[in-house]
């Protein structure tokens, strides 16, 4: 008896026919631990391992980019002026960095990895949300602490403890908080009364990091260095908190959002290049991307968040929608991380800001000589 014939659709369906794989093309090779433990090895093999891993890989090569890249790089355009002509100007002419996050990593262990980057000069601005300003001036007055995301908040709530994921501030925090920034307020109202100076979030940031003097602060170094720090929701929070109390104690504060808003607008139009890192979403995220838009998109783009885009929010949006609004430039090569950014951010700054700051240490030490 013969054998049953095997059904030709199925054959057909199964055995399809592949296409040569254009020549280059990386093979899928993951790290192998019988060569012992090699973490710089161990990063370079994500490129090729798949998923997430080769994302977080071509991360680092964005931001890589974004450090290396240098004015002298390029050819003189038709229409320069002759400031950028001069080779010493255009050799010390760098990226623009922005770098975005959202309050929850100020109030997790990533502040010590901003602050790396803000003392050590190495992003061009910050944009957060008020309470990734407060937060870090919360943590000079007091600790926030570990916890876990399954206390009850109604226990939480009669200790007086905030919960922020498996963190813990207690309320006594925001307490010494009030006390700490009611008497600057009072003192940015007397200079807008009597000195005519006009507060814009930035500036109003940029005294808070000069009085906290205290170098565990990230906006103290931000001070220090001249890095603006842009807060579009600068009374969504603790700090909005202490403005609307202020505001019964002794009237009149005013704080200039148009001010803010041309800063970091014409710091992109200005740049000759442009980089942006942002984790997480929201008004952090669009507002660098926006701001972006002025000089017709970032040259380079890193993205770090866990948000989906299936819901149509700019949260979860692909660095590609930002392409099709002018925020991201047409021939830019974008990258989002899906990942929860103190997973993995402390590893891509680690192949990054933290190699190329100690490759260069000396010029780094240079420069801070002479800004002393």
């Amino acid at each position: 008896m013969s054998s049953e014939q095997q059904p030709a659709k199925a054959v057909d369906a199964v055995f399809v026919e592949s296409e040569k794989v254009p020549d280059g093309t990386p093979i899928t090779k993951g790290y192998d631990f019988d060569n012992g433990i090699n973490y710089e090895e161990l990063f370079k093999s994500y490129a090729t391992t798949g998923f997430q891993a080769t994302h977080i890989s071509r991360a680092v090569d964005q931001i890589n980019q974004m450090l290396n890249w240098r004015l002298s790089q390029e050819p003189i355009e038709a229409d320069e002026t002759d400031e950028f002509k001069d080779p010493e100007v255009r050799k010390n002419t760098k990226c623009t960095i922005f770098l975005g996050y959202t309050s929850n990593l100020i109030s997790s262990g990533l502040r010590e990895v901003f602050r790396f980057l803000v003392k050590h000069n190495m992003v061009s601005c910050i944009v957060t949300t008020a309470g990734g300003v407060e937060e870090d001036f919360i943590k000079c007055l007091g600790p926030t602490y570990m916890g876990e995301f399954s206390y009850k908040g109604e226990t939480l709530r009669k200790k007086g403890l905030n919960r922020i994921g498996n963190l813990l501030v207690p309320n006594d925090n925001y307490c010494k908080f009030e006390d700490w920034i009611m008497p600057i307020l009072d003192q940015m109202l007397k200079e807008q009364k009597e000195d005519n100076v006009i507060w814009s979030p930035s500036k109003f940031i940029h005294r808070l990091g000069k009085e906290i003097n205290n170098e565990d602060s990230v906006y103290y170094w931000a001070y220090k260095n001249n890095i603006p720090v842009f807060c579009p929701a600068v009374t969504d929070g603790s700090l909005g908190d202490m403005i609307f109390f202020h505001s019964y104690r002794n009237p009149g504060l005013i704080m200039d959002i148009a001010q803010d808003i041309r800063k970091i607008n014409s710091m992109a139009v200005r740049a000759k290049k442009s980089g942006i890192i942002i984790l997480g979403g929201g008004v952090i995220k669009h507002h660098i991307a926006n701001a972006n838009l002025m000089r017709n998109g970032a040259d380079y783009s890193v993205y770090i968040n866990t948000a989906n885009e299936f819901d149509g929010s700019d949260a979860g949006a692909s660095p590609d929608e930002a392409v099709s609004w002018g925020k991201i430039r047409l021939n830019a090569h974008p990258v989002k991380v899906c990942c929860e950014a103190t997973t993995i951010f402390p590893f891509i700054v680690a192949q990054t800001f933290a190699k190329y700051y100690f490759e260069h240490k000396d010029e780094f030490q240079k420069e801070e000589e002479q800004k002393n």
